[in-house]
């Protein structure tokens, strides 16, 4: 291909007659107009008559310019000019394709997708081998695994970037034992590391290296942290560019459980400024819902920062038997405690009852014996729902009958009859020391100070349960603390004081690590490597690399000093449990920079992955027919015909032509009323054209697949589907249009609304689909498209949903379903909610629901993509993996069916008529 500037032609030999052009005009104005011949006998009956049709002696200089245009746009036309061309690599060897997939690349990811498969179309048409190589996951040392570029194409579809940053000496490793001779597409996430440059210059080394990257800054959050009482939040971007404006949104759970977004702020980086911070003030409330902050729009892992319990200030009430002695404040049961837990928590006191109604997150009761019945029976609802009760010993309790000869159910052992008093029985010679903690202890790995002895404690009465339910224990064997669940929360005994009057524990710092190991106190951030030394972690949920938190599945414990380094494949980000304490482990750490990447002399990145190329053959060729006809008019009115022309009604033959030349996206919408009609007089499906021109063509394609199953499993005989402008088509024509939302999808106006709600009250139904259910569960607004959704939903006159119940009619109108996936398998799908009344009749197995057809679907599955077939008949996309796949994409049909039959037959499979075919079908 040969360009000129952002101009690509690829017929180039065709401009050779260019220069022709010169020559063509001085022939044009060297060779006057042939004289016309008139010959009339009668010459003397034309005397005084004026000659009204004029030839000139030459060809006016501005026709001849015209002219020398519209050959020169045809030769431009017919040299295939392509707008911003894609680079074309004229070599003949392998090539390689090394994409950067770390958490930077997945803002873009779907460009840098789309570039990676022209690269590789090119390689197919030239006829070369490719390997796909994932910067994460290079292989094993050895030769290149190469393939048809048309498959390795094919499996960019499956790739997904990975939630952490990457690295780049295990790929500088792998390229150093390849053989020269493979040419290398390198799309970059823009960030630098340590092995980029040698990375870039062994692949420089092994042949030609295109790089690819993008020219946006890289955004991200460091680890929200607690700062003055106020939640600071800094964000980082990769480049130091002009003046730019952020949105951070705080997302957590409401009182009714349902997350959604609960604090908003507007971040300004300055012009030359790389980091910027924020101070939020929040009610502690609002702040322990907080799960996570995010940059709005931002689909990344490194832009969402997560939070954990050193974010949270945990409300905790104290209780003690009776209020403390005046003067003497150090014997308080409760002095010690306040102390621990007044620099992290919110610390309550008052009655018992009071303080389980503002919802603490622990109770702890300081030598209290017993509690009034209705007390009682409150906090025993309220740990079995999931609460924390922390009990200390002390004279009342060792004195008292609590717990002895039979089980009390806010204690989690018996204790024993004698040997309890202070003095007595339980008076050593010599304090006692703590015993190390047990592997199954939540303090496994906390350090004993030597000074830390206890010279009384309440005994627990043996038994088989005695030695699963001890969590510390003193150096002779005897429990110190026990513990044992109830319900949804557990109930944790300190068999010694909660002040310095029987052990010292209190003084220490160690009694401030074991009320955070409890879940009682939090840290102001994350616990150190020395502090997590000896624990194991669960994942308790994952980022993914768009920034989208799921769960964690079955995944091995993790050492608690592993939860400090870095992410990486076995350290994804999330969230991590042990016993009741949460960690969260960020993609970028409290000391983070984003630096953008640096490259050796002579490569320099680019990107044209936005624009694309574009070819200009057809706007080229039309602006030729529109000066050739503006010569025709121009050489008509010279010649003074086109006076007579217009008279004659020319007028109306020329603005046909020039209607029929104008510019446009000339589709089949643009004649309305055949499509109207070819549309009226079959069953046709629509999808909204959304501009671009890969989404429509996979909506068109998936519609067309739909089509063809439904003409081949029933009677219905679909027409080939077309793309309606909701501006301009008439669309009560259409029983069903599938409407892919995008993020950037323009707002439709408002008399196009007013179409689209007669539409959906005169009985149509609007599939919408957000393609983000392999990112997402729809509803969470968590991505661009749902929140997009919502939008451009919000004028339509659209009534209560809820999601498919079992008795849907959806369900059953063609097949039986009990899921509706497409390419991906969301969560849930929205449809009408049924009516509050609604009951199921006697001798009928589905309840009676409204009589009319929900008027829109709601979901995220992709379904075109899991319907869309190629010229072929063959599918255009993968679903799933095996035969699994192939289920999933058999089940995507089978809910087209059901969809198309709801449409077209209403709820009738409801009909008493039915029931006994349905009751035989169901094998009920």
């Amino acid at each position: 291909m040969f360009t000129l500037g952002p101009l690509g032609f690829t017929a180039p030999w065709l401009l050779l007659a260019l220069a022709a052009l010169p020559v063509l005009w001085w022939l044009l104005r060297a060779v006057p107009p042939a004289p016309v011949r008139r010959a009339f006998p009668g010459i003397t009956l034309l005397l005084g008559l004026d000659d009204k049709d004029q030839e000139a002696e030459r060809t006016p200089w501005w026709l001849l310019l015209l002219r020398l245009l519209a050959v020169a746009a045809m030769i431009l036309g017919f040299a295939g000019p392509v707008l911003n061309p894609e680079p074309r690599s004229p070599g003949t060897g392998p090539l390689v394709v090394l994409i950067d997939d770390g958490w930077a690349a997945a803002p873009d990811w779907r460009a840098r997708m789309e570039a990676a498969a022209r690269s590789l179309r090119a390689a197919e048409a030239a006829g070369r081998t490719a390997a796909l190589i994932r910067a994460s996951e290079p292989p094993q040392p050895g030769p290149l695994g190469l393939r048809a570029a048309g498959d390795v194409a094919a499996g960019l579809a499956g790739l997904e970037p990975r939630p952490w940053a990457l690295s780049h000496e295990a790929a500088r490793d792998w390229a150093a034992t390849l053989e020269p001779g493979a040419e290398t597409v390198w799309l970059s996430d823009g960030l630098a590391t340590p092995a980029r440059e040698a990375l870039a210059r062994t692949l420089a080394g092994l042949g030609p290296l295109t790089v690819l990257e993008p020219p946006l800054p890289r955004l991200g959050l460091r680890p929200a942290r607690i700062e003055g009482g106020l939640v600071e939040v800094t964000a980082l971007r990769s480049i130091a560019g002009p003046a730019q404006e952020i949105t951070i949104t705080g997302i957590g759970p409401d009182p009714s459980g349902v997350e959604r977004e609960l604090v908003r702020a507007t971040l300004g980086f300055e012009a030359g400024a790389t980091e910027i911070r924020q101070e939020l003030s929040l009610p502690p409330e609002l702040r322990n819902r907080i799960a996570r902050f995010t940059i709005a729009g931002h689909r990344a892992a490194g832009a969402v920062t997560l939070a954990d319990d050193s974010l949270r200030r945990r409300k905790i009430a104290l209780i003690e038997a009776s209020a403390g002695r005046e003067g003497l404040e150090l014997l308080s049961p409760l002095h010690y405690l306040r102390e621990a837990l007044a620099p992290t928590a919110e610390v309550m006191e008052g009655p018992l009852t009071d303080l389980i109604a503002a919802s603490p997150d622990a109770v702890v009761l300081a030598d209290v014996a017993t509690l009034a019945p209705p007390d009682a029976q409150a906090l025993e609802t309220w740990v079995a729902e999931g609460g924390l009760l922390l009990r200390f010993a002390g004279p009342r309790l060792a004195a008292a009958d609590t717990g002895r000869g039979e089980d009390d159910p806010l204690l989690p052992v018996r204790l024993r009859v004698g040997g309890r008093t202070v003095g007595g029985a339980m008076s050593w010679g010599a304090p006692q020391s703590l015993a190390p903690f047990s592997e199954s202890s939540p303090f496994y790995g906390l350090a004993i100070p030597a000074d830390v002895t206890v010279t009384s404690q309440v005994l627990a009465e043996p038994g088989p349960d005695l030695a699963g339910r001890t969590i510390a224990a003193l150096a002779d064997g005897t429990p110190l603390v026990t513990r044992k669940p109830l319900g949804d929360g557990q109930i944790v005994l300190v068999h010694t004081s909660a002040n310095a009057e029987w052990s010292t524990l209190p003084l220490s710092g160690l009694f401030v690590q074991m009320l955070e190991r409890l879940a009682v106190s939090t840290r102001a951030g994350t616990p150190d490597r020395g502090e997590l030394a000896g624990t194991v972690w669960q994942a308790d949920a994952l980022l993914d690399g768009f920034g989208q938190l799921g769960e964690a599945g079955d995944r091995p414990g993790t050492p608690g000093e592993r939860l400090t380094g870095a992410p990486g494949p076995d350290l994804p980000p999330g969230l991590y449990r042990a016993e009741a304490r949460l960690v969260a482990v960020n993609v970028l750490g409290p000391e983070a920079e984003l630096t953008p990447a640096s490259w050796p002399i002579g490569i320099a990145p680019t990107w044209q992955g936005e624009a694309g190329e574009q070819d200009l053959t057809g706007p080229v060729l039309l602006a030729a027919l529109i000066l050739i006809a503006l010569d025709v008019l121009a050489a008509l009115a010279l010649s003074g015909r086109l006076a007579r022309g217009l008279k004659a009604g020319g007028a109306a033959a020329i603005a046909l032509g020039l209607f029929t030349l104008a510019p446009g996206d000339l589709r089949a919408q643009d004649e309305p009323d055949t499509a109207t009609l070819a549309a009226a007089l079959n069953v046709t499906l629509a999808y909204v054209a959304t501009g671009d021109a890969g989404l429509d063509s996979v909506s068109r394609a998936g519609l067309q697949g739909l089509s063809t199953q439904i003409r081949l499993r029933s009677s219905v005989e679909p027409s080939p589907p077309v793309g309606v402008d909701l501006e301009r088509d008439e669309l009560s024509v259409y029983p069903l249009i599938y409407w892919p939302v995008t993020e950037t999808q323009a707002t439709p106006s408002d008399a196009a609304y007013a179409r689209l709600n007669a539409y959906l009250r005169a009985g149509g139904m609007i599939l919408f689909d957000t393609r983000d259910a392999d990112v997402a569960g729809f509803g969470s607004g968590a991505t661009a498209e749902a929140a997009r959704l919502r939008a451009l939903a919000r004028p339509l006159d659209i009534p209560a949903l809820e999601p498919v119940p079992e008795d849907h009619v959806l369900t059953r109108t063609f097949y039986l379903l009990n899921e509706f996936p497409g390419r991906h398998t969301g969560p849930e799908v929205w449809v009408e909610a049924a009516p509050p009344d609604a009951e199921r009749a006697e001798g009928m197995p589905f309840r009676n629901l409204n009589d009319g057809v929900t008027p829109v679907v709601i979901g995220g599955n992709d379904w075109a993509a899991g319907w869309a077939v190629n010229d072929s008949g063959l599918p255009m996309f993968p679903v799933g993996r095996g035969l699994a796949g192939e289920r999933q994409r058999e089940l995507s049909y089978r809910f087209g069916m059901n969809l198309v039959m709801h449409v077209l037959t209403g709820n009738y499979k409801s009909d008493q008529v039915h029931v006994p075919a349905l009751l035989e079908r169901l094998g009920q």
